[in-house]
């Protein structure tokens, strides 16, 4: 059989993509907006995605198809449920950001605990220039060493972070959550992570269960000197809320990398949060030169495996 591969969304992926070792066709573009994802998918077998929704209408009108690559971890804009029940396997791909993702994360940490934005705008203003001492002490510094961080999500990338944690001298605390879980981990009653955590870090995916797990009420239960980190997904975060608990003090400071809506719109509220301790990123805690490449490789090697009647990775 001729495979019929399509990528839809090329410009997301910045390296090296080899080809299937199988006997296929290949077709790709740089982006794809949703009106066009039927239309390219119609010969398709195998089709390559990131974003590109593929729901039950979708696939109703696709019946070639039989695999979904897609070329994130995530997976929330397909429904699994229906490709289930059409036959279609579905592959992610995993811990391929396990070092990059966790280093971005405590980028993010650092800035914020040692305020280096608000020094750095200090300077810029000329504040040091005009000080009477060789040194500033316009904001207050925190150390990591002593303090307590705890994190939602014990997978590869929460446990590769807990581990830079522990190499800082913090005590690490995993939250308890809805399955699945991780086994041989302790985990702490979510309300007494919010309540201890100096630094809180999401790394757990999109489900109905976990969309806007951090409101206000779980805000108000945080201490006001602790930071949130978020690196997996916007939904996890209602954003209303994160506006709410920076402008009343409710945290002391918060690190974003991905939003609800992404690109986001001018009009977007967290773009108009001009503070020090406030930190937003594109979405790319993963893309590291190193981890992308990582995972274009393993992207096709997932649609190889399932090709050689030996899938890997499914979520289906």
């Amino acid at each position: 059989m001729t495979h019929r591969v399509v990528l839809l969304e090329r410009d997301s992926i910045k390296a090296h993509i080899r080809r299937p070792s199988f006997e296929h066709t290949w077709a790709e573009y740089p982006s794809t907006h949703a009106d066009e994802v039927v239309p390219r998918l119609a010969e398709a077998t195998i089709a390559l995605i990131n974003k590109a929704q593929l729901r039950e209408p979708a696939l109703a009108q696709l019946p070639k198809l039989r695999m979904i690559a897609v070329t994130a971890t995530g997976y929330d804009c397909i429904d699994v449920e229906a490709c289930r029940k059409r036959g279609i396997a579905v592959a992610n791909i995993r811990n391929y950001a396990v070092h990059t993702v966790p280093e971005h994360t405590f980028a993010l940490i650092l800035a914020l605990r040692r305020n280096l934005l608000a020094y750095q705008q200090d300077v810029r203003n000329g504040l040091w220039q005009k000080s009477s001492a060789f040194c500033l002490f316009t904001h207050d510094i925190g150390d990591l060493h002593g303090s307590t961080l705890g994190i939602v999500g014990e997978g590869a990338i929460g446990q590769a972070t807990a581990a830079i944690g522990r190499g800082f001298g913090m005590r690490v605390l995993f939250a308890d959550h809805a399955p699945p879980k991780m086994e041989g981990l302790d985990f702490t009653p979510f309300d007494q992570v919010l309540s201890e955590s100096d630094v809180l870090s999401l790394h757990l995916p999109l489900t109905p269960a976990t969309r806007d797990m951090i409101g206000i009420e779980q805000f108000r239960k945080m201490k006001r000197s602790a930071l949130l980190i978020n690196t997996a997904r916007g939904g996890l975060v209602n954003e209303a809320a994160l506006i709410q608990a920076l402008d009343e003090g409710l945290i002391a400071g918060a690190g974003f990398d991905v939003l609800t809506q992404e690109p986001p719109p001018d009009s977007h509220p967290l773009l108009k949060v001009n503070r020090p301790n406030f930190i937003l990123t594109p979405h790319v805690a993963w893309a590291s030169n190193e981890a992308m490449q990582a995972l274009a490789d393993q992207l096709i090697d997932n649609v190889e495996a399932w090709a050689a009647g030996k899938p890997r990775h499914l979520v289906t």
